[in-house]
């Protein structure tokens, strides 16, 4: 007897997806233990300008070095796509995402060792999930999906291997802003969570990917709207 799959999910996915990738970043930051190597700019960013701007949060940290992003990889790749903005958009609604689950969950961090471990594990799960999720769906994805996607496009370059470079690159580049900003390390803002993150979470996407894929079906419930979406996008 075949498994029957949930159908007609595309616009779910990308639904989810924001619900969980905020949940999953708000758990990363109050671990105390580091933020995923791709919030880790941000992160460090929003530490820095909240000292001065105390209504400056993380969720606005994300959205505006996303936004960075976008114009970047437009100029390097020397091609504009109506999808950029539209992702930039997508990043603006994650932003305001994380910053509500903040305030639902509390930004304080966790003090026992036992709290910080069930964070940074929860966090890094549902961060890979909805990132499984997001990378299934038509609809516009964050900035980070999509400079991967375009660089392994226009380069016919390994989808995986050109997300491992990225990884590794927002990595060093919150090192870098954190020393130059902060003058010190701090494990709160780039800790073993994250050089752990570094390591496992493209694994963990693959993985959470094939379960969704034996379950669940990411055709669109609006194939009318898909049809004229993909044209305009193309």
């Amino acid at each position: 007897m075949q498994n029957k799959k949930i159908k007609h999910f595309a616009e779910g996915a990308w639904l989810l997806g924001i619900v969980f990738c905020s949940l999953g970043v708000s758990l990363s930051a109050k671990s105390g233990l580091g933020v995923s190597m791709i919030v880790a700019p941000a992160y460090v960013l929003y530490l820095k300008i909240s000292q001065t701007l105390s209504w400056f949060t993380l969720g606005m940290a994300e959205y505006t070095l996303q936004g960075v992003l976008v114009v970047l990889t437009a100029v390097v790749l020397r091609r504009f796509k109506l999808k950029y903005p539209l992702c930039f958009l997508t990043a603006v609604i994650h932003g305001f995402a994380v910053d509500a689950w903040r305030s639902l969950i509390g930004a304080e961090m966790a003090q026992t060792a036992l709290e910080k471990g069930l964070y940074c594990a929860g966090g890094a799960l549902i961060t890979a999930f909805a990132i499984a999720l997001m990378l299934r769906t038509y609809l516009p994805q964050e900035v980070y999906e999509l400079v991967v996607k375009e660089i392994a496009e226009k380069y016919s370059f390994s989808m995986n291997k050109v997300k491992w470079i990225f990884d590794i690159s927002s990595l060093l580049l919150g090192i870098v802003l954190m020393l130059v900003l902060f003058k010190s390390f701090s494990f709160e803002m780039i800790g073993i969570g994250t050089l752990v993150l570094t390591v496992i979470n493209t694994p963990l996407i693959t993985f959470f990917g094939r379960i969704l894929d034996k379950f669940v079906s990411f055709d669109p419930a609006f194939k009318g709207f898909y049809d004229k979406f993909e044209k305009i996008l193309d």
